[in-house]
């Protein structure tokens, strides 16, 4: 395939004007085939990167059933997101054991759609006083015995957990979850800066939707996001929604830490891409009014979003985030973090040829290239 006249993102130029070839499933320094993609006014991107959302259309990766995380692998691929790695809750361990099977099952099937390339265990290893929408009744400290029986079910596929590193045996847990090839986020935590700061220190190497669920920064206490910076190569996530972040703030956290640093993340809800109304999730039930989701009956605890990647994307470039740094942060970065770079999150030769063509206008997509097949007109 050749794709002809659009401006193709690269790590090091942004955007330059260049044909882009591919052959099968990859990349090419020359076609493969006869057929041609007229890119002309568009933005050519890698296939975004999710490693943070809990659900779509009406299903919760939560809910560990095989027919619901295929309904969700199948959304995110319509709207561009061609790798993800879905967030379980706070729930007891049998559930947990359930959906790390469930996933490692949808892997085995290869059955279309999105590919799902790890598990995030947001839970159950929190605090109570940040634990935001997560169900406090399932709360557990860290356990490395735990996490060490949830990768075996999943069959590896636990790449992302996050811990709050308050919390007793943290560090160990880190350490240890580090040696399994665990990517360590701190998140929904009251962790101060010196605390953060030794988690980091340890190993863990990712921020939870920053901003969010932790302790504010503040010039006498910085806190996880001071620590987060002051730690090189610490990757903070951030929710795009406009509703989590204010706009200002997320011109604030591109500039303090880097395009090269950022992940965009959606933590969508089930409710993404349905009607307003009411949701479970995660043992309790949210309610959703346009673009914002709250827990039922405390309209003050946001409960993650209802906007897709490619919607945050959108909004990180409507709140003046220049769109090469938007797709760094929805590609790259988030594929470097779980350790998938090596396949996907560039547009160099030799990796996956998963990809989007954004209409430069208004960054709506025109087509949709998944290991080198069209998957949308």
């Amino acid at each position: 395939m050749r794709i002809t006249g659009g401006q193709v993102f690269d790590l090091e130029q942004g955007f330059a004007p260049r044909d882009l070839y591919t052959e099968g499933a990859l990349i090419s320094s020359a076609a493969g085939g006869e057929t041609v993609l007229d890119a002309s006014g568009c933005y050519v991107i890698p296939g975004l990167v999710d490693v943070h959302f809990h659900g779509a259309v009406g299903e919760d990766f939560s809910d560990a059933t095989a027919e619901g995380l295929q309904k969700i692998a199948d959304y995110e691929l319509s709207q561009g997101v061609t790798y993800i790695c879905p967030a379980g809750m706070t729930l007891p361990e049998d559930q947990l054991t359930a959906i790390c099977k469930t996933t490692a099952a949808h892997r085995k099937q290869n059955s279309g759609g999105a590919e799902v390339v790890g598990v995030h265990l947001e839970g159950p290893f929190l605090c109570e006083a940040k634990k935001g929408a997560q169900n406090g009744a399932f709360l557990h400290d860290p356990d490395v015995p735990m996490l060490k029986r949830l990768q075996e079910a999943a069959e590896g596929l636990v790449k992302l957990v996050t811990v709050a590193p308050e919390q007793p045996g943290s560090i160990a847990f880190i350490q240890a979850a580090v040696e399994m090839g665990v990517t360590v986020s701190v998140g929904h935590t009251v962790a101060n800066y010196d605390t953060a700061r030794a988690a980091f220190e340890a190993g863990a190497s990712h921020a939870t939707h920053l901003f969010n669920a932790m302790p504010p920064f503040v010039h006498r206490d910085p806190g996880v996001i001071g620590a987060a910076f002051d730690v090189p190569g610490v990757q903070p996530e951030l929710i795009c929604d406009g509703i989590h972040v204010h706009g200002s703030a997320v011109r604030a956290a591109f500039r303090l830490f880097g395009a090269k640093r950022m992940i965009l993340i959606s933590d969508s809800l089930r409710a993404t891409g349905m009607p307003d109304g009411e949701y479970p999730f995660g043992g309790q039930m949210i309610e959703v009014h346009g673009n914002r989701a709250t827990i039922l009956h405390h309209p003050e605890t946001l409960a993650g979003s209802v906007t897709s990647l490619m919607g945050c994307l959108r909004q990180a470039v409507a709140f003046g985030i220049p769109v090469a740094d938007a797709v760094w942060a929805s590609t790259y970065n988030p594929a470097q973090s779980i350790g998938i770079d090596h396949r996907a999150g560039t547009l160099d030769v030799g990796k996956e040829a998963s990809l989007v063509l954004l209409n430069q206008n208004d960054l709506s997509i025109r087509k949709i290239v998944f290991k080198g097949e069209i998957v949308s007109a």
